[in-house]
């Protein structure tokens, strides 16, 4: 199910955009996304769907087939029936809001569109993904051209993959589609990951000031190709200092450190540290002291044993800006267990057996926990049969 929301015409407007917007865009090239298949792309490739930048137009440059626009259009349609496009996500996740973007298109874009969402394991061919069940996202519903149609999700499910369908045919300039990423398990049970990554589950919960741009890039897949693509801050005028907390993939230790400045010359912060926390307590303890930075240079620090933790906080002293941040180390029994029975409910029926193996869950007691306790939760389990799960 699905709401459409307000949003501004096009961007400089002053109104507020939808909550959910401020979540990864989980089709997003640079999480690694692609579009898989579209029925038909005469005039404008598939492609320019997930391209991160906004879009653009310049007038009078036509191509043999017409204006070159930067989307994905199709031929007018002579004949029954609607056009589509599939789109892999770069991590699968819940989709939260769908923002369906017809900049540009103004006399060619579709009165109508739909998105719906379906989980596959493994790497399935267009083939494979057109003859799959599809939930629906966002209902048929109407889009209004040149503008930002955003467009609330209420859909719980873990999703791999969306499918775009524009009533009766058109262009679409941009697919943004925001959620909570959900990991597969399997894949950080197998050795040291990055335990801050957002392709493995991990987030921003707190953050001082984003002035220029968004914390989230910190944690977010490849390197940094610019300095826009990394978090800066405004100039501090007072005596404190600025930073940020990421919730990590799960419960672990993190063994090594990389704070990267690429890009940052001269406007780097002059030193950092690192100071982790478990679940919701107040009390925190020190991951890496206070150590002196250099510009555009990529930092890796050691780090000593240290306790379980499920937060980290980087300190930048005062201000400033940084590429990426690393936290490398490995899950802990718990987190592997909890990440388990976090997602049982949400992973594909192939995959379970697996997940749970990995965690040391048989599927027996997995589904004795998630019946006595729907939301599936680890920590929201009774303590006797956590217990024993965990025993």
């Amino acid at each position: 199910m699905s709401t459409q929301m307000a949003f501004p015409d096009r961007p400089g407007s002053d109104d507020p955009e939808p909550e959910f917007t401020r979540l990864p865009d989980l089709a997003s090239r640079l999480l690694g996304s692609g579009v898989v298949w579209a029925n038909d792309e005469l005039f404008a490739e598939r492609e320019n769907l997930i391209k991160p930048e906004e879009p653009s137009y310049s007038t009078y440059t036509f191509g043999h087939k017409g204006q070159v626009y930067d989307g994905w259009e199709t031929r007018r349609r002579r004949e029954p029936g609607h056009d589509w496009a599939l789109v892999r996500l770069g991590v699968p996740g819940v989709v939260r809001g769908v923002v369906v973007d017809t900049a540009f298109f103004k006399g060619n874009y579709p009165p109508e569109i739909s998105v719906e969402g379906t989980a596959m394991d493994g790497h399935p061919s267009p083939d494979e993904l057109n003859a799959a069940e599809w939930t629906p996202l966002v209902p048929r519903s109407p889009a209004k051209g040149h503008y930002r149609n955003a467009y609330a999700v209420t859909a719980a499910e873990r999703m791999t993959h969306v499918r775009l369908n524009q009533y009766p045919d058109g262009g679409v300039a941009r697919l943004r589609v925001h959620g909570d990423v959900v990991p597969d398990p399997r894949y950080l049970t197998a050795g040291a990951v990055d335990l801050a990554a957002l392709e493995n589950g991990g987030a921003v919960v707190g953050c001082s000031n984003m002035f220029y741009s968004s914390p989230t890039n910190l944690i977010s897949p490849g390197q940094a190709r610019v300095m826009g693509e990394g978090w800066e801050t405004s100039r501090r005028r007072d005596e404190g200092n600025d930073w940020v907390e990421f919730a990590l993939a799960g419960p672990g230790v993190v063994r090594l450190a990389e704070l990267d400045t690429r890009y940052f010359v001269g406007n780097a912060p002059g030193w950092a540290s690192l100071r982790g926390r478990r679940g919701d307590t107040a009390e925190q303890h020190e991951i890496l002291p206070r150590q002196r930075l250099q510009p555009d240079t990529l930092h890796r620090f050691v780090l000593p044993d240290g306790p379980e933790v499920t937060h980290v906080r980087l300190d930048v002293y005062p201000d400033g800006g940084m590429a990426r941040v690393r936290l490398w180390g490995e899950l802990s029994t718990e987190g592997r267990r909890s990440l388990a029975l976090r997602w049982y409910n949400l992973l594909p029926a192939g995959q379970l057996s697996a997940v749970l193996a990995a965690a040391g869950i048989t599927d027996t007691d997995a589904q004795s926990a998630v019946k006595a306790h729907p939301a599936g939760g680890w920590d929201d389990l009774p303590d006797a049969l956590r217990n024993s799960l965990a025993g």
